[in-house]
């Protein structure tokens, strides 16, 4: 906190420090014996003019503070970088991830990617919105629904915070705009090394196509032609099986991007879970991966995933970011 020379907190932020990462401070009650105070991190995006303030933090969560409940408040530097495992701009494992989960038809607005799969999941049918779109943002998102809407689907937006040159204002303009964030998840990144010495990787089946067992395994069921073009789509693509008694006991896939390995799919067997199938999956994918040059592991999570945020922590896998999509408001009026 700020804090000034006579020992008093001083709010140094104003409406001119929107987009800009602060830290604040506010009265939040009185307890018996001393006031109660709440600190917030995160981008500031908005300072009404009725005087409330609108700060998201690093999962997207939005804190509103009256300007009245401030009692200090400062610019801060942007998140710091993780200490640990691999370096990564936002921006480049945007571009990482998306590239490893390919739509089947794409089409730019200027630097935004407008990208369709048929539905088949919102990563491949939702806008990359890194850059500028070359229009108002409000025309930018009227051609993003007349987009979707001429294929049958709604429009959605993908968008990150928590990290340098993530979307927090973007976040808040949606929101504005009554665009509803159906779905976070986070992005997370580590040592590849660390990942293939988690398990012997034995038993481990590679293959660089999804045969009928393991598209058997996968959660997603009714998988169509799209579906499987979206699974086959990326640089180096490959499909881990370990063979059971009913249908594979796990399965993973592996996108290999340059120095990048990225890791989706890994699921065990609900018989068969706590046996160490879904490390074992993971470390022959990242033995795969690092004969062919990658050093650095992501992958994708959602945050109620307790079970699959423990494997990864045990992995030397943290988070780098959180992502978000919203999805187009309701039609109104007749």
């Amino acid at each position: 906190m700020e804090i000034s020379a006579a020992g008093r907190f001083e709010v140094r932020i104003t409406a001119a420090d929107v987009g800009k990462r602060v830290s604040v401070r506010r009265l939040t009650g009185h307890g018996d014996t001393a006031e109660k105070f709440t600190d917030t991190v995160g981008v500031l995006t908005s300072w009404d003019d009725d005087g409330v303030l609108t700060i998201t933090r690093r999962a997207g969560e939005v804190v509103r503070i009256p300007e009245s409940a401030l009692v200090a408040g400062k610019v801060v530097p942007a998140a710091p970088a993780r200490r640990r495992g691999p370096a990564a701009t936002y921006g480049e494992l945007a571009r990482v991830s998306s590239r490893g989960w390919r739509p089947v038809e794409s089409e730019r607005l200027g630097e935004w990617e407008l990208r369709a799969a048929g539905g088949f999941t919102r990563r491949a049918n939702s806008v990359l919105p890194l850059g500028d779109p070359g229009l108002p943002l409000d025309a930018a998102l009227e051609a993003v629904r007349r987009w979707y809407g001429a294929r049958g689907l709604p429009a959605y937006v993908q968008t990150a915070t928590g990290a340098e040159g993530t979307q927090e204002l973007l976040c808040a303009e949606l929101e504005r705009r009554g665009w509803v964030r159906e779905v976070s998840a986070e992005l997370w990144t580590g040592g590849l090394a660390q990942v293939a010495d988690g398990a012997a990787g034995a038993g481990v089946l590679l293959s660089r196509t999804a045969d009928e067992a393991w598209l058997g395994r996968y959660q997603r069921k009714g998988v169509s032609e799209v579906a499987s073009r979206v699974l086959g789509g990326g640089p180096s693509v490959w499909f881990a099986t370990v063979p059971g008694e009913q249908g594979p006991a796990a399965i993973g896939r592996l996108v290999v991007d340059g120095r990048w390995a990225g890791f989706a799919a890994v699921e065990v067997d609900p018989a068969l879970r706590r046996r160490g199938q879904a490390t074992e999956v993971m470390a022959a994918l990242a033995r795969r991966a690092l004969a062919e040059g990658a050093s650095a592991a992501w992958l994708q999570v959602e945050t109620e995933n307790a079970g699959a945020r423990a494997l990864y922590t045990r992995l030397g896998l943290a988070a780098h970011h959180a992502y978000h999509h919203y999805r187009e408001p309701e039609p109104t009026g007749p």
